[in-house]
């Protein structure tokens, strides 16, 4: 057994379009709907330039086969932050300047690593890492 990569992160929220919305405009990903059975009205998918799907989105109403209780824009219990491997740190500063998003720049000069946090329209801290960018 070897866990390869994470796969994906997946929001349950109650502003299913704003928070694709966030995502396209931030990370240049792009919307799709999910398979079915989810439909568009409670579930899009966020792909990355590879075409892998790595934010679902779903609405509080959306069918998820382990459900657990869930409350949108509250702090994420455990889970502190979702850390995304990034270029164009540039780019992805001014366009959170752009968004008059809230962000906080960091430096690990050890590892040549510059980062950006930023919370999403729920609350879930994004570390983005950009690493000799």
């Amino acid at each position: 057994m070897n866990v390869e990569a994470l796969d994906h992160v997946n929001i349950i929220t109650d502003r299913l379009d704003e928070t694709a919305e966030f995502y396209g405009k931030l990370l240049g990903l792009v919307r799709k709907d999910a398979p079915p059975p989810l439909t568009p009205q409670t579930a899009t998918w966020m792909f990355d330039a590879e075409n892998r799907a790595i934010i679902h989105i779903n609405s509080l109403d959306c069918y998820r086969t382990y459900d657990r209780e869930v409350e949108p824009g509250s702090l994420t219990g455990a889970l502190h932050h979702v850390a995304l491997k990034c270029v164009g740190y540039d780019e992805v500063k001014g366009r959170l300047d752009a968004m008059g998003a809230e962000y906080q720049e960091n430096l690990v000069s050890a590892i040549n690593l510059r980062q950006i946090f930023t919370p999403d329209p729920n609350n879930v801290l994004l570390e983005l890492n950009f690493f000799a960018d």
